[in-house]
């Protein structure tokens, strides 16, 4: 059984970087856990979770709720800048 966390960190709506971590995680795997061999995965996580938490603050600060947007929206604010 996973811990309320663990459930959390799996959730899409939640956590916008569960495609980031399982690449970067696989790539640890893939390469014996030679850190430099996913320096790419570990920058695109790292940028994912900075994007996203700047969107969060954002949003708590307009009080909007929830902070993080679902996967939905995230999808549609992700679309609507391309």
């Amino acid at each position: 059984r996973m811990s309320r966390h663990a459930r959390q960190l799996r959730d899409q709506d939640i956590n916008p970087c569960i495609a980031e971590t399982d690449a970067s995680r696989k790539c640890m795997d893939d390469n014996n856990y030679n850190k430099n061999m996913c320096t790419a995965h570990f920058l695109k996580y790292k940028s994912c979770r900075k994007f996203w938490h700047n969107i969060m603050m954002q949003r708590r600060r307009n009080g909007v709720k929830p902070e993080m947007p679902t996967a939905e929206e995230r999808k549609k604010m992700l679309e609507s800048m391309e």
